[in-house]
């Protein structure tokens, strides 16, 4: 079942949102070389405390964090520990949520640790950003849920290809085994939302004023295969290529979309494919 949200079960939704952005720019600034990724965690907690918020990872399903912190190959799900310093030339991607008023938010991003690093990388991430983008913009009434995976899987196919580096084998690698997902009165739910277009899935929900979904690209500077590391957590990928995870929440109105953990609801991203945000019911 897909839960359908209403005008006001979507602005306690952009509450949450809202905590979840200021976790990502008080982690961004803090994800400097020689920092863990302890303190990260920290740095989010205390987000969450002053915002009156509960994490929605911490103890989901037994994971240990307030965040996932994923540094250089691991693609998704690292646990912060006091033993993974933060180097010069390192990528993280943060992944964090917030609980409001029962109503989460979840959101991921990429960020370049120091300075320095390879052009291949820079396009990495740019590359998962955009394809997420894409696919937020054909979140549209009217449309399926297998339009937004065509519009993520097409951006990526259409990226030249880096050549091989020490990152990877020079190529884009769309993971398979994780994707997005329906978001409201819990972080994951119905319906499940690939990020490639799959012939054994049909073509998924019809989009609707009300629903809501996480919107997730994970892609990798080669082979998309990933196994999950002896701490049931941590999923790298096979041929430790680097990866990058971009996410955002994003809830569908009859005035348009809504990107529910982005600072200005997704509205100058939006415009850049002629789609004007709904109105931020918050402002």
């Amino acid at each position: 079942m897909v839960e359908i949200k209403t005008p006001d079960q979507i602005a306690r939704m952009r509450a949450a949102g809202l905590v979840v952005a200021a976790i990502h720019q008080a982690t961004r600034a803090a994800a400097v070389p020689g920092a863990t990724t302890k303190d990260l965690d920290e740095v989010a907690a205390k987000v969450l405390a002053d915002h009156g918020a509960k994490p929605n990872f911490l103890g989901y399903g037994g994971f240990p964090a307030t965040i996932c912190t994923s540094v250089n190959d691991v693609v998704v799900h690292g646990i912060p520990d006091r033993e993974t310093v933060l180097k010069d030339g390192d990528i993280i991607s943060v992944d964090a949520g917030a609980i409001v008023d029962g109503w989460h938010g979840d959101a991921a991003f990429t960020c370049f640790v120091g300075s320095g690093h390879a052009p291949e990388l820079h396009e990495l991430s740019r590359v998962t950003e955009e394809s997420m983008w894409a696919g937020i913009a054909a979140f549209r009434k009217g449309n399926r849920l297998e339009d937004i995976s065509r519009a993520i899987e097409s951006y990526i196919r259409r990226q030249p290809r880096p050549a091989a580096g020490q990152h990877g084998s020079g190529k884009y690698g769309i993971v398979e085994e994780y994707g997005g997902h329906g978001i409201g009165t819990q972080m994951h739910m119905d319906p499940h939302l690939l990020n490639y277009v799959s012939k054994k899935r049909g073509r998924g929900i019809k989009l609707v004023p009300g629903v809501c979904l996480a919107i997730e690209p994970m892609v990798t500077l080669g082979s998309p295969a990933t196994h999950v590391m002896s701490d049931e957590w941590t999923v790298k990928t096979v041929d430790s290529s680097w990866a990058a995870h971009w996410e955002h929440s994003i809830a569908l109105t009859d005035q348009g979309p809504l990107v529910l953990t982005a600072p200005d609801g997704g509205r100058a991203k939006l415009a850049e494919y002629g789609i004007t945000a709904a109105p931020d019911p918050l402002a």
